[in-house]
């Protein structure tokens, strides 16, 4: 060693780094190492291993140490699909789903998206960011990288406001954010000129595109919301000017969505609860991401979960998020999303850490994410789990106590706050 470790994560009964064979099983995949431990200089992965292979030199007085406890360490967790910028409370709408009312009649009642959009355009950024930064406290006591979509303001001038929002906050705590532009979310409350309003989005995405305001560009395209034919000039220019796609497809009804994104070569296609055999084939073909939100199935009360065994079967990449939002999943318990995506969308729980781990970061098109290997990014949990099976079994429940995030500790959960 020409340096010795600024950090060394050490008495880990297994060490993840999902870094395993693609094509292999999930528990090949997260390529487990019994007894590990993982060395970090500066930000960066700088050996990892068993700890009776670690290098000479490699410890000095100097290296802070993190005892993993004998528990589990993985590559931080990726939650790839969130909505954590918002304003106002859509509690009442929970009341309504539990009396049998469904999403679209709450949302052609003047509720779902449209009341949030209201309560976003009246609050002013410092209230958005406050309103944020305990959900994304929240969210890294979970261990998480996020991906944030706006969506809450649809016109100009409060999507753009909603991006830079993002940005902020991304300075303000440790999670590193990644941005969404989400113009295609729903027809703004009191617009009925369908057309100006699309053609705006276009309009807008070039200046999102040129200030770099977003790396993702994203559409829902489902029964209320938009159709194929009005989301795909909008997505196909945003991947002409360097954004990649992510899609709200098949969720509250079977509308070829995932053919959609397949066709478009979109980095994911999320909810899929409707997505049938041949949606599942096409984004075999096309190495599509298949991004399960369970959290919202539960809370739509939906009667089918998107088929994440026939997913992973047939090859396709599957993650697990959270899809964090005020009206339709208002939580940010990845753990529980974790639990549900073995209980309901057929996942084992090899499967689940994988997708909250290197899939998470494929849903995001980055290789580097949600991996622990040399030279890569020193982003991990330290989990007080004996093992994956009772990580996910504990149902709910968040087994993180050390967050170590650019290879610096901002968790631990003793306290409870970052640091």
């Amino acid at each position: 060693m020409s340096r010795a470790f600024d950090l060394l994560v050490r008495n880990a009964g297994t060490v993840f780094t999902a870094d395993g064979p693609e094509g292999t099983p999930a528990r090949q995949m997260l390529a487990p190492i019994h007894g590990g431990a993982v060395g970090i200089v500066d930000a960066h992965v700088a050996w990892v291993g068993p700890e009776s292979d670690l290098p000479a030199g490699s410890v000095a007085p100097s290296t802070k140490i993190v005892d993993a406890g004998g528990g589990l360490v993985a590559p931080g967790f990726v939650d790839s699909h969130t909505h954590l910028v918002w304003a106002g409370d859509r509690s009442g709408e929970f009341a309504l789903r539990c009396s049998g009312a469904d999403y679209l009649s709450i949302a052609r009642a003047g509720g779902g998206i449209a009341s949030t959009v209201r309560a976003v355009r009246s609050a002013s950024d410092e209230t958005l960011i406050a309103l944020a930064l305990p959900r994304l406290q929240r969210l890294l006591a979970q261990g998480v990288t996020a991906e944030v979509k706006s969506g809450y303001g649809l016109d100009a001038e409060t999507e753009l406001r909603m991006l830079r929002v993002i940005d902020v906050l991304g300075t303000r705590q440790p999670i590193r954010l990644l941005r969404t532009f989400l113009w295609l979310h729903a027809m703004p409350p009191g617009t009925i000129d369908r057309q100006g309003f699309l053609a705006q989005g276009r309009q807008i995405l070039r200046e999102v595109a040129r200030a770099g305001l977003a790396r993702f560009a994203d559409a829902f395209v489902e029964e209320g919301a938009f159709s194929q034919d009005e989301a795909r000039p909008f997505l196909e220019e945003a991947r002409a000017l360097g954004l990649g796609l992510k899609l709200h497809v098949d969720q509250l009804h079977a509308g070829g969505g995932a053919e959609f994104a397949a066709s478009l070569g979109a980095l994911s296609a999320d909810h899929l609860e409707h997505t049938g055999p041949d949606g599942i084939l096409a984004l075999s073909r096309a190495r599509v991401t298949a991004v399960l939100t369970p959290t919202a199935t539960l809370v739509l009360r939906l009667q089918r979960y998107a088929p994440g065994r026939a997913l992973v079967d047939a090859g396709v990449p599957v993650a697990v998020a959270t899809n964090c939002n005020p009206g339709s999943a208002p939580t940010e318990n990845l753990a529980l999303a974790m639990s549900l995506a073995c209980l309901q969308n057929g996942l084992t729980p090899s499967e689940a850490l994988l997708g909250v781990t290197r899939r998470g970061g494929e849903a995001l098109g980055d290789g580097s994410l949600g991996k622990l290997r040399v030279g890569g990014p020193a982003d991990l949990v330290v989990l007080g789990a004996p093992d994956v099976d009772h990580l996910v079994a504990h149902v709910g429940q968040s087994h993180v106590q050390v967050v170590v995030r650019a290879g610096r500790i901002v968790l631990r959960s003793d306290t409870g706050t970052h640091c």
